[in-house]
């Protein structure tokens, strides 16, 4: 039986951890960002956002500093920089900072493929080194999960099947209400990026992304089938309008290999925004045993892809787990599945004259 306490969960940092400068004052940088950074010692050089009020609230209430421009921000050397800031401010940023710089961009990678590219032009030209915080991949039960994989106790991967049947409160984000693509790009694309840190890059895909009558979000249900050839499955059915109450809720994936399987429970979106804990669930010898997880991915994915960050910036690591040339290839699926669901399903023969 395999000694499932020894499976990795967390990412070390470094001895001496390097200052960060922060760009974004919103909820996602109080919420998870800055406590992440807290948890894990790394000092805040300060932050910076255009509403220089938000940023001195922030920068008060965390003991740091609050810059009055962006060229004070970037001047400051010795850090890594946390783009906590929407899409379309990433490729004007990423212009701003000093050639070689270490950043971690907040996902998506643009809004759309074509500002990826142009993103990612930017990042080669100025030499550099960005990571994407696609942050699932280092939740403790992702890395215990690869972590079974890479060790073989499940063998070959050969079935991964995302569930999702949830009444997720959208209202609470009142800018989704504009915006044409919502619960692939802002969404599922946390769980494209996972499948691919599992399976690697799919060869196509078939999708089909739809809104709601109950609500005013563009898209708020999708169904993904992923071509991995032959010998794996790969399919992903979201619901987010399921309100009929949590007893038939759901939200995790099952990872089946030619010896064993994988049941992941993502709590966070369980009874948004309270949540529930995380679960990983292996069975390696015809019994399902389960995980004890150090924590949930909200917020301890955030100490992980960090951390990672901070062992790159170090030294320690040689090269960015999730980097942002790998994160074009999630962004270059995401745009696929659109693609997908925009043109009409292979049709169905109609029956001859009688």
């Amino acid at each position: 039986m395999a000694d499932l306490t020894t499976l990795r969960q967390t990412v070390d940092m470094p001895d001496t951890p390097i200052p960060v400068v922060i760009f974004g004052a919103g909820s996602i940088v109080t919420d998870a960002h800055l406590p992440a950074y807290r948890d894990l010692g790394v000092p805040i050089a300060g932050i910076y956002d255009p509403d220089l009020a938000k940023a001195r609230a922030v920068a008060e209430a965390w003991g740091t500093t609050a810059f009055a421009t962006l060229e004070d921000a970037v001047d400051v050397g010795g850090v890594v920089y946390d783009l906590a800031v929407p899409p379309a401010a990433i490729a004007t940023l990423l212009e701003a900072l000093p050639d070689g710089a270490t950043a971690i961009i907040q996902k998506p990678l643009g809004s759309d493929l074509a500002q990826a590219d142009a993103i990612m032009r930017i990042v080669k030209r100025k030499g550099l080194h960005a990571a994407v915080n696609f942050q699932l991949r280092f939740a403790p039960m992702s890395l215990a999960l690869k972590d079974a994989i890479d060790q073989g106790l499940l063998g070959d991967v050969v079935d991964f099947d995302a569930w999702l049947a949830l009444d997720t409160p959208w209202h609470l984000w009142a800018f989704l209400a504009d915006l044409p693509r919502v619960e692939i790009l802002l969404h599922s694309i946390h769980y494209l990026d996972f499948v691919r840190d599992i399976l690697g890059n799919p060869v196509g895909i078939h999708a089909k992304t739809m809104g709601h009558p109950s609500s005013t979000v563009s898209n708020t249900r999708t169904s993904m089938m992923l071509d991995y050839g032959d010998a794996v499955r790969c399919v992903l059915s979201i619901n987010h309008n399921h309100a009929f109450g949590r007893k038939f809720q759901a939200c995790e994936f099952r990872i089946c290999g030619t010896k064993g399987a994988a049941y992941m429970k993502l709590g966070v979106n369980l009874d948004y925004p309270n949540g529930e804990p995380d679960e990983l669930w292996l069975n390696t010898d015809g019994e399902w045993r389960q995980v004890s997880l150090v924590g949930d991915w909200f917020i301890a994915a955030f100490h992980g892809r960090f951390a990672q960050v901070q062992r790159f910036a170090a030294g320690l690591d040689p090269q960015l787990e999730g980097a942002a040339d790998d994160a074009w290839h999630t962004m270059a699926l995401v745009e696929a599945a659109y693609e997908s669901s925009e043109q009409p399903m292979h049709p169905i023969k109609e029956a001859p004259d009688a």
